[in-house]
């Protein structure tokens, strides 16, 4: 997600320094050009050779360096720049960059900087609660400086508290968030719908389908990077929500379209990517439910319609898209459920396709507008997220 993006790491001497190697690592995945800068005090933690080789480009830790090649290195570092992090960065670090002190290679290069800028405080807790470290906090915000909130524990110094450096994949989402994607649906709402519901049969029993919730995880998480305030409604599934994204948990259809219909008419674009029940128990009640020692029989009754819904309530200007599994005529199907329920795209795709339907990690999906269908290729769910959303943006 970071190819042809380059990253200033800034590494300062909290004890934490050792994590940042992983977080090089970690952007360097992500093909992005990662330059490590590094103050004296730190490489006392960590030695700048574990960079070098990460990273593969010179570790920097001197201003003054003559076996560097002939520019002003922190000028043309700072200009070249599409981000820079600094992780993890100690209250001394923090205080010289609110106060535009640049003594060192690392406050030199970021004073110089005007790409975003990330810093991630790493320290006792007694430190990061003191009223001075929360004032440079507070100026480096209103510099343009985005704030990553430490994670709270047992830190090295034997306190518990908040002050320890997030876990990589968190300062990488960070990263990722800021940078990977344009920003086109910056200022907009947006409203998904993932996985599963279940429909109580008993306290023991229900009933649900075979959907894992990824489809509609990738949809969020891509609106989010997009630039989108995104809320999430999903049906119980064993994934972590997408960072940045408010989710609202629920469990049956009842449950989804009272949490979806509560928000509903706030949102830009709404995407229902849940599989929702079809049936449940008319009731639970021993009238409608007779046990024998071999079999369970039920009275089923449909359970609400959710995009039917949406559908017939859609507020001007506002985008509906729906998803539709087909086991035949999929055009001709998912057409007449873009009719039928007043949407403006179906994502359809037939699950006897391989590599398509519940739980995989890709997806073969047939875009269904009131236009010419729009065939995709085999890919992942993400990359099939972002197609959605690039046609649902020319219609905004």
């Amino acid at each position: 997600m970071l190819k042809n993006k380059t990253i200033i790491l800034g590494v300062s001497s909290s004890i934490s320094a050792y994590k940042a190697a992983d977080l090089a690592s970690a952007l360097v995945k992500e093909h992005a050009d990662v330059h490590v800068i590094m103050t004296r005090n730190a490489t006392n933690i960590i030695n700048p050779i574990t960079f070098e080789t990460l990273t593969g480009n010179k570790c920097l830790t001197d201003t003054f360096d003559r076996n560097f090649q002939f520019e002003v290195a922190h000028v043309e570092l700072a200009k070249k720049a599409d981000l820079a992090i600094i992780a993890p960065a100690t209250a001394n670090v923090l205080a010289k960059l609110a106060h535009g002190i640049a003594d060192d290679m690392l406050t030199t290069t970021m004073l110089a900087c005007t790409c975003p800028k990330l810093a991630a405080p790493a320290m006792n807790t007694r430190m990061y609660e003191n009223p001075v470290t929360q004032d440079n906090l507070k100026l480096l915000e209103k510099y343009g400086y985005r704030l990553i909130e430490p994670a709270s524990g047992h830190l090295a110094c034997g306190d518990t508290g908040k002050g320890k450096l997030p876990d990589t994949a968190v300062l990488k989402e960070h990263v990722i968030r800021e940078i990977a994607m344009k920003k086109d649906l910056a200022g907009r709402k947006v409203l998904v719908t993932a996985g599963p519901t279940q429909e109580a049969i008993d306290p023991v029993r229900y009933i649900t389908n075979h959907s894992s919730g990824k489809m509609g995880y990738a949809v969020a998480r891509i609106a989010m990077l997009r630039g989108a305030e995104v809320t999430l409604v999903t049906g119980p599934a064993s994934l972590d929500p997408p960072m940045f994204v408010k989710t609202v948990p629920v469990v049956s259809a009842q449950d989804m379209f009272e949490a979806v219909t509560a928000v509903s008419g706030e949102q830009d674009i709404i995407i229902k990517a849940a599989a929702v029940a079809d049936y449940r128990p008319a009731t639970v009640s021993d009238e409608k439910v007779k046990k024998g020692d071999d079999e369970l029989f039920l009275e089923l009754e449909r359970t609400q319609d959710i995009l039917q819904y949406l559908g017939d309530h859609k507020k001007e200007g506002q985008l509906l898209c729906g998803f539709a599994m087909e086991t035949s005529d999929l055009e001709r199907r998912a057409r007449a459920k873009l009719e039928k329920k007043n949407l403006d795209m179906i994502a359809a795709n037939n699950v006897k396709v391989a590599g398509a339907g519940f739980g995989t990690d890709t997806n073969v999906v047939t875009l269904i507008t009131r236009d010419d269908p729009i065939q995709l290729q085999l890919m992942s769910k993400e990359a099939v997220a972002e197609k959605i959303l690039d046609e649902l943006v020319k219609r905004l």
